[in-house]
């Protein structure tokens, strides 16, 4: 929380206003969304959560640990029935009642066509929009990749992507081409974007926190507190 905060104060100290939030309705991001709001200036920005903008959803492996390797001698169903999820290597790989990775990368489409891509457009009615996008690590790479696979010739540019740091924020600057002659003829589903990342995992706004000795953010050591790395979901929000 204290993340959270010194994020919001981050930007309002920096005149940073935004012309809408959208998050996750998952309870870290959604909660970092609303403090980065609560630090907003008047008059504030609306908040809209967003199923689209949650994370991977692991199935029946959600919230469980993961193993590098498979037992020889067991089937993969074998695994599963004895808790064990080992790491799916391939884009189209999921769990049972899960994502792969492809899937997220669809629903990232989604997002940007029904939440993003109308404030793309307004800006023929206006110089610029600043959306604030506060999601969680693996769906944040796919919504990235997606806006680059926009711009023609750009694909996955984002393959050696190892994640953002806790409340890190990434900046994305997206321009329609010619577009004078663009968004009147053209379906916004087939426009030609121009995507930049100007600055990636920026996270100076955690500069001043006192980190504890084994503990998360300004929080003391807890004994019954689990290692975040040893779970497939995401729990930390990004933006």
């Amino acid at each position: 929380m204290k993340q959270a905060t010194s994020l919001g104060k981050w930007f309002s100290d920096n005149d940073v206003h935004f012309t809408a939030i959208l998050s996750s309705n998952l309870d870290r991001a959604a909660t970092t969304a609303e403090t980065i709001l609560n630090h907003q200036s008047e008059p504030h920005p609306p908040h809209v959560k967003s199923l689209l903008l949650r994370e991977q959803y692991f199935g029946i492996a959600e919230g469980k640990p993961w193993s590098k390797r498979l037992n020889n001698g067991l089937s993969v169903e074998e695994h599963y029935e004895q808790g064990i999820f080992p790491h799916l290597p391939r884009r189209s790989d999921r769990f049972p009642g899960g994502e792969s990775r492809d899937d997220l990368a669809a629903r990232a489409e989604r997002a940007i066509d029904e939440l993003l891509m109308p404030h793309i457009l307004s800006t023929e009615e206006q110089e610029y929009v600043h959306i604030a996008v506060i999601s969680h690590g693996l769906f944040i790479r796919e919504i990235v990749n997606a806006l680059y696979r926009r711009e023609f010739g750009k694909e996955r540019l984002l393959e050696n992507y190892r994640g953002l740091s806790n409340t890190g924020w990434t900046s994305v600057i997206v321009q329609v081409k010619n577009p004078q002659n663009s968004l009147k003829s053209i379906s916004p589903l087939k426009l030609d974007l121009s995507v930049r990342i100007t600055d990636f995992d920026k996270h100076e706004h955690l500069n001043k926190l006192v980190r504890q000795r084994g503990g998360i953010g300004s929080l003391a050591h807890d004994p019954k507190q689990k290692d975040i790395r040893g779970f497939f979901a995401g729990a930390t929000s990004k933006s």
